[in-house]
């Protein structure tokens, strides 16, 4: 791996990031949208709208520029104001051309969306999905939307012109969208739940994290990722629990098995040199440790993997 944790897990979790869409929409109208456990994003192109969570709470005014990440535990509904029925968007027809969907009784286009997803089936989902916010809503008018508008802009081009090769600029162009946020939230740290994102958005904790991403095979010891960290054994124990949610040590165990259970989706290596790589020296420890993090034994999982049959455990 390398020593750059946010790129670590993004390939880890085997994040995909997917444009599916987007509509217009003038008048009264309203949308509902289902994340179905995956992360949802979402685009304001022009206009604003209102977001409303099914779970409750002050509905969100969204504005031109502003993007929202839903975490896809939880439907919730874009609309022109309050109170009107929504549609489901299982029940709307997109237009195959240019894959947008018309809503409201309007003549004119008041408002403008693109949305897409965050697919995070060929992993646990622990590293993003717990990571995150059940919203992450960055705003047109952020230090760091800058470039968000610009990756916004390439995309509705892509939409418009349906070039040689759209699918496959816009799933990256959805990609760097995504890790944008994730750069924003880095820093504005107070709103993550604790978690590795958490941990990393914090400068005196990165140090001990770029060390057990960079080697997950050595046995590190709670005093060597102290002394990375320039704090005491007991100080930096208690800080990276709070922000990660989990000890040190535990955390790094967990990491092992996200790079064990990738490992053993994509390649054939023996379970035995897989043990190696993420610093075990016994096959059996590591396949009782791999069975009490993910359920099942190691080859268990990768022939369930191969065959298409491992349930998304996101």
């Amino acid at each position: 791996m390398t020593v750059d944790p946010l790129s670590d897990a993004l390939a880890v979790a085997d994040a995909r990031s997917v444009f599916s869409g987007g509509f217009e929409a003038g008048g009264d109208w309203a949308i509902r949208l289902r994340g179905r456990d995956r992360l949802k994003v979402n685009a304001v192109l022009r206009g604003s709208c209102l977001l409303v969570r099914e779970s409750g709470g002050e509905p969100l005014r969204l504005a031109e520029g502003d993007v929202v990440v839903s975490d896809g535990r939880q439907p919730y509904m874009l609309c022109s104001g309050p109170g009107i029925e929504p549609t489901d968007s299982d029940d709307v027809v997109m237009d195959p051309a240019t894959r947008m969907v018309r809503l409201g009784q309007g003549e004119d286009v008041d408002v403008a969306c693109v949305s897409g997803h965050i697919d995070l089936s060929r992993d646990r989902g622990d590293l993003l999905r717990r990571a995150l916010p059940e919203l992450v809503h960055v705003r047109a008018d952020s230090p760091e939307a800058g470039v968000l508008r610009w990756l916004i802009g390439q995309l509705t081009a892509e939409m418009k012109t349906r070039r040689a090769g759209v699918e496959f600029v816009s799933a990256q162009l959805a990609q760097l969208m995504f890790v944008q946020v994730l750069r924003i939230c880095l820093t504005d740290s107070d709103g993550l739940p604790p978690g590795w994102l958490r941990a990393l958005a914090d400068e005196r904790l990165a140090p001990a994290l770029r060390l057990m991403h960079g080697d997950p095979a050595h046995p590190w010891q709670l005093e060597e990722l102290a002394r990375a960290a320039a704090m005491s054994r007991t100080t930096f124990a208690v800080r990276f629990k709070e922000a990660a949610g989990v000890p040190p040590l535990t955390y790094l165990l967990n990491w092992r098995m996200s790079l064990a259970a990738r490992a053993l989706r994509q390649d054939t290596a023996p379970v035995a040199a897989l043990a190696r790589s993420v610093g075990y020296t016994s096959e059996s420890a590591f396949s009782n440790a791999f069975k009490r993090a993910v359920g099942v034994a190691p080859r268990t999982y990768r022939v369930e993997a191969a065959a298409g049959t491992r349930p998304s455990d996101g």
